[in-house]
């Protein structure tokens, strides 16, 4: 079994992500991934567990996600129910716990890749509630009086948008990566992995328009990788020409399609006017 991350046919990754993915699986110690949305975060857990042949458990987490949902919860409701009905599963309190990820990627006999998804999204007490069982994977349930140890320590990646600070200790405990966003040529190895059947003329138009909507100054929020495959796929399913892309170039018009890319009215007010002003200082 592969104990290496070198990329894959489906994810282009740099040189020093690959570094940062091995150092971590060395270390045994967690990669915390921070990048723009729609660089491919999510998607390196995948392709680290399909390529290295592990089960990938994912546990994504919301604003109202506790620690104690990665670890267990315990079914009080159904087994007062189940009491109600003389239900004898009652006499047995294994039967309403209820396990949650992390015990699932401890009870693994092979190290699967857990990725604990928008870790900042969470209250910010909940990475310090974690502290313990990454560091020594093991808790204590308390309905049982048992201890849960993993079998083998997890490969984990945690992903963060930078919504908010995580806490000293728990970045202590981590190896951190930050993924910059892909420049030019990554970019045509990343559009040429996902989409290689595209014409060359007409991705390279559609990256030139792309890089220059990720320039313009003050957009609330620039197009993201994952949002640039959306448009291509898009353009060529409506067979959209490199002569087209060219001419809304030429025209100073929004690019076709550009909903793709322009995710909110401010940023669509805001290319409109940028585009007015220059059609000014072009007729000046």
């Amino acid at each position: 079994m592969k104990q290496r991350f070198t990329g894959s046919s489906q994810y282009v990754a740099t040189d020093d992500l690959m570094l940062a993915v091995n150092a971590s699986i060395t270390l045994e110690r967690p990669l915390l991934i921070k990048g723009e949305p729609g660089t491919g975060k999510t998607m390196l857990a995948e392709e680290i567990a399909r390529e290295l042949g592990r089960e990938l458990i994912v546990w994504p987490i919301k604003s109202t996600t506790k620690a104690q949902h990665g670890l267990y919860e315990y079914d009080a409701v159904s087994r007062l129910r189940d009491s109600q009905l003389g239900d004898a599963r009652v006499n047995e309190i294994r039967n309403y716990i209820v396990k949650g990820k992390l015990w699932q990627a401890f009870e693994a006999d092979t190290a699967p890749v857990l990725l604990i998804d928008e870790i900042d999204k969470a209250d910010i007490e909940f990475p310090n509630d974690l502290l313990r069982e990454l560091d020594q994977m093991e808790f204590f349930v308390h309905e049982t009086q048992e201890f849960v140890r993993a079998r083998v320590r997890p490969i984990i990646l945690i992903t963060s948008n930078n919504e908010k600070e995580l806490p000293d200790a728990f970045l202590r405990r981590c190896f951190f990566h930050y993924i910059r966003f892909p420049e030019r040529d990554t970019m045509q190895a990343i559009v040429d992995a996902h989409y290689p059947g595209l014409a060359p003329q007409l991705v390279s138009e559609a990256l030139e328009l792309f890089f220059g909507i990720r320039e313009l100054p003050g957009l609330k929020k620039k197009p993201s990788t994952s949002e640039l495959l959306d448009w291509l796929r898009l353009l060529d399913a409506e067979a959209v020409s490199t002569e087209q892309l060219r001419q809304s170039q030429a025209a100073q018009a929004l690019p076709p399609l550009a909903g793709a890319l322009l995710k909110n009215e401010q940023d669509t007010q805001l290319f409109g006017r940028l585009l007015q002003m220059a059609r000014l200082r072009r007729g000046a």
